[in-house]
C-alpha cells in the first residue's frame, strides 16, 4: 500500500484533506500544505505552515516553549479524530499515534502505526 497523495479520491488525499480540516476546526487555521505517505505498517502526514498569527507572535518574542506546549495539547485533543480519520481510510486499526511539531521551519508530523494486516484467506 504505497501512496503519496495520488489522485483526487485516494486514501492519502482523503487523509491529507481531513487532517487539514481537523486542524482548522481545532485551531482556527489549517496548514498551507499537507502530504500523506502510506505504507504497509504506517501512515505519516506532514503538515507545513500550521501556526496561527498569535503563535507566530509568541515565537517572535522568544516564547517557543509555550507555542510547542499549546500544540502538544491540540494534538492530544485531536488524537481520537485523527485516528478515526486514518482508520476509516485505510481500513486498519491504529495501534500507536506519534506527533511532533517544529517551530522554524513551521512543520508538524503525525505518524500512525497500523496493526498487522489480517492473513489472506
Amino acid at each position: 500500500m504505497e501512496a503519496i497523495d495520488e489522485g483526487r479520491s485516494s486514501p492519502a488525499r482523503a487523509i491529507s484533506d481531513g487532517a487539514v480540516r481537523l486542524l482548522r476546526d481545532y485551531t482556527g487555521r489549517g496548514p498551507n500544505k499537507a502530504r500523506t505517505v502510506l505504507n504497509d505498517d504506517m501512515v505519516t502526514i506532514v503538515l507545513v505552515d500550521t501556526l496561527t498569527k498569535g503563535e507566530r507572535t509568541l515565537l517572535d518574542r522568544g516564547d517557543e516553549e509555550r507555542v510547542m506546549a499549546t500544540r502538544r495539547e491540540f494534538q492530544r485533543l485531536m488524537r481520537d479524530d485523527l485516528v478515526a480519520l486514518v482508520e476509516s481510510q485505510v481500513q486498519r486499526e491504529v495501534v500507536a499515534f506519534l506527533s511532533a511539531n517544529h517551530a522554524d521551519p513551521d512543520l508538524a508530523v503525525e505518524t500512525f502505526m497500523l496493526a498487522p494486516k489480517a492473513p489472506s484467506a
